[in-house]
């Protein structure tokens, strides 16, 4: 039931170094290309870390809150299910989902935003770019190469933006920046699962904290009208089941939204091979009505839930750590684990920003207790 211009793994692009095939079994291969890619992504350790990382909450705060795993596997499930039903490879865009956050760092974005502000004299941090670093670069895992050799289609998914300068240095997935072209329709459909997945369950987290209500949330269309359908049909149902009832008809409604308009879209252009994809603006979105409500909730979010003050203080917070822990290793390499070291004699700044890239939140704190919280260790 494959499209033909969905991503195929028997035509990919290819892995940067030449592996042996898989074994077969009846004359088929045991795993496709792609299917390899996930299997690879979910054994690697930077995929491990994610269990211990920040979605908006920093990790110690509560156990039922978000990490970037549960955020992730979230986005797999979705992401899986519009490319079925738009018969695109489901495992491609499983692997692109399991892999887009894999270079965050501790503290989400106030962590990013920290990182890239002490790296701003050394080329800047991107977490987009990071998690390609990591899949590239920075696992160790096989004998004959760096990083997780994945095909081109799978870390191509993995840049949702990229400045022409950061591009022109990336080879390969940095083309489509340059030459303005569209990645494949797998990696779309990630990147609005990946938006549906956040906002929506950003809602559950910020009502399960308390840092945002109902009352507030009636003035947002996408809430208010699912809320009413559910109250409409359960009279007496209780908190607890309402909120989960309302926040799955909000995702099930811009799923569906998104498969309807995507497909209208994919058949106005009748794209003939994925190369046709390329050259063609995106084809994945949401309808006019659809992106209103959605932009809507985001906007919501961003005052009320990312804003807000408690967030805000712990923000300050990983800000503090994230750039005393920077400027310590930047101003005694010898702080840092001897891996780190090494890689220090090639580029230090990248060096630092890898190591605390790669941290999650508990081990940030640690670490930067271990360095400056001089009466706890005597």
């Amino acid at each position: 039931m494959l499209a033909i211009y969905a991503a195929n793994p028997d035509l990919s692009i290819g892995r940067k170094f030449e592996e042996q095939s898989t074994p077969l079994v009846n004359g088929v291969p045991v795993r496709n290309a792609f299917q390899r890619d996930r299997d690879r992504i979910i054994h690697s350790t930077a995929f491990r870390r994610l269990e211990y990382k920040t979605q908006v909450f920093v990790n110690h705060e509560g156990d039922l809150f978000r990490t970037r795993l549960t955020h992730s596997l979230e986005v797999a499930q979705l992401a899986r299910g519009i490319a079925r039903n738009l018969n695109l490879h489901e495992d491609l865009t499983e692997g692109i989902a399991l892999a887009h956050d894999l270079g965050h760092t501790p503290f989400g974005h106030a962590g990013q935003d920290a990182l890239n502000a002490c790296m701003r004299d050394f080329g800047g941090f991107e977490h987009n770019l990071q998690s390609l670093r990591v899949v590239d670069q920075l696992e160790k895992r096989y004998a004959e190469f760096d990083g997780l050799n994945l095909t081109f289609e799978l870390r191509e998914g993995i840049l949702k933006h990229c400045s022409i300068k950061n591009a022109q240095q990336l080879g390969d997935v940095g083309k489509r920046f340059i030459n303005k072209q569209s990645p494949s329709l797998e990696a779309q459909v990630t990147n609005f699962a990946d938006e549906i997945a956040y906002n929506n369950h950003d809602v559950d987290d910020g009502l399960r904290s308390q840092l945002i209500t109902i009352d507030q949330l009636q003035d947002i269309e996408l809430f208010a009208e699912n809320m009413a359908i559910v109250k409409t049909r359960y009279p007496n149902i209780e908190l607890k089941r309402l909120i989960p009832e309302t926040i799955r008809r909000m995702i099930n409604q811009l799923v569906l939204d998104l498969c309807e308009t995507s497909l209208n879209n994919i058949a106005q252009l009748n794209p003939k091979s994925i190369q046709d994809v390329r050259n063609a603006p995106y084809l994945i979105a949401f309808s006019d009505q659809a992106t209103k409500k959605n932009q809507a909730l985001k906007q919501f979010l961003r005052k009320n839930l990312y804003h807000h003050y408690k967030v805000n203080r712990m923000s300050a917070k990983a800000e503090r750590i994230i750039t005393e822990l920077f400027t310590a290793f930047m101003h005694n390499v010898e702080l840092m684990p001897d891996e780190h070291q090494m890689a220090a004699k090639i580029d230090h700044p990248r060096a630092v920003a890898d190591y605390i890239a790669g941290m999650t939140d508990r081990f940030a704190i640690r670490e930067h207790r271990r360095l400056f919280a001089v009466e706890e260790y005597l």
